[in-house]
């Protein structure tokens, strides 16, 4: 912990912030995204049939719509913005890993998809290389197509950290949250688990603590124990904290409790609300990314801060039309938000 850090190089010209427009270039700053990439599919109708005998059928039309949201697609535009900015540190939730293999031929080779992977080797190519510091795996699901292939899908949330960027990890925790939201997938019982990851990161001799996050998106009440457990879990400590996350709830005080409400009671700040610029939306695109407009209407996506931190910027990524794909996908149901804060 006493090595000497090295200055953060930190990039990101446009912008804008409340502070002077080249506070982003001070050498204490260090910025961080969060972005929900999407799964690549609506998984609803795997959980809204109670007939197992209908799940092959189902699962087929799940991965169909997968294969249509093209990841290797948008993970070029999503590179893009990433060289752009060249945040510090990334939260990344909805890090989805699939495969595709023959159930006659279990030699034939797996087909895979790993979002994570797919991402570092695309921006390893643009010359900037990310590192995975914490890696969570939530829902798993193996399931038999009705084309006579298994279809496996594993969410994960994921922290990332730039190579050049003299932070140093010392310390990680991946888990998923024990209260969780139990669903139907053919009529039995199936838990559709979320989790955390947090990283321990040492900055010109100082130290805080990053987590990524998403929370449950059906149940408020579920929701809520999440939060809780966060609250009482990485949370409770008096390192700076930066949370960065799909929170799936809108974030306004007002009303019965939440889950971003208790966040803000218990003492952190929302980067957005101190020096954004507009109302940054970010949910959500149609789940076939295809939609011709903008359907953004909720600002779930968040980076709060606390214990000692001085936002200087934030930004969205994603969210206007030059962002699409050439074959005008969304590059995610999501938009992301990168941030400078002062260390």
């Amino acid at each position: 912990m006493d090595e000497k850090i090295k200055d953060c190089d930190c990039e990101g010209d446009n912008f804008s912030s409340n502070d002077d427009q080249n506070d982003h270039t001070r050498k204490d700053s260090i910025s961080f995204m969060t972005w929900n990439l999407f799964i690549g599919a609506d998984l609803s109708p795997l959980f809204s049939t109670t007939i197992l005998e209908e799940i092959p059928r189902r699962v087929t039309e799940v991965y169909r719509q997968f294969m249509a949201t093209n990841y290797f697609n948008r993970v070029k535009k999503i590179a893009e913005q990433i060289a752009e900015y060249k945040p510090d540190i990334i939260g990344l939730q909805e890090a989805a890993f699939w495969q595709l293999r023959q159930l006659m031929d279990p030699h034939f080779p797996y087909v895979t998809f790993d979002y994570v992977e797919i991402l570092l080797n695309e921006l390893q190519e643009k010359g900037i290389i990310y590192e995975t510091a914490a890696l969570n795996h939530n829902i798993s699901l193996q399931l038999r197509s009705s084309q006579g292939n298994f279809v496996n899908l594993l969410d994960r949330d994921t922290i990332l950290i730039r190579k050049e960027s003299g932070l140093k990890v010392l310390n990680k925790q991946e888990a998923n949250f024990k209260a969780n939201m139990i669903t139907q997938l053919g009529g039995l019982p199936f838990e559709l688990l979320r989790g955390w990851s947090t990283v321990d990161v040492s900055f010109r001799n100082r130290i805080f603590r990053v987590i990524s996050t998403r929370l449950e998106a059906s149940s408020l009440l579920v929701n809520l124990r999440q939060g809780n457990e966060l609250l009482d879990g990485p949370v409770n400590t008096t390192l700076p904290i930066i949370l960065l996350g799909d929170f799936n709830v809108n974030n306004e005080i007002a009303g019965p409790p939440t889950t971003y409400g208790n966040l803000l009671h218990f003492g952190f700040q929302d980067v957005w609300k101190e020096v954004g610029q507009g109302e940054g939306l970010t949910c959500c695109q149609d789940p076939d990314l295809l939609n011709a407009f903008s359907t953004l209407s909720r600002r779930i996506d968040c980076i709060l801060y606390k214990n000692g931190w001085k936002p200087i910027s934030a930004k969205l990524i994603g969210a206007e039309q030059q962002d699409r794909t050439q074959t005008a996908l969304w590059t995610s149901d999501h938009a992301g938000v990168i941030a400078y804060l002062e260390a």
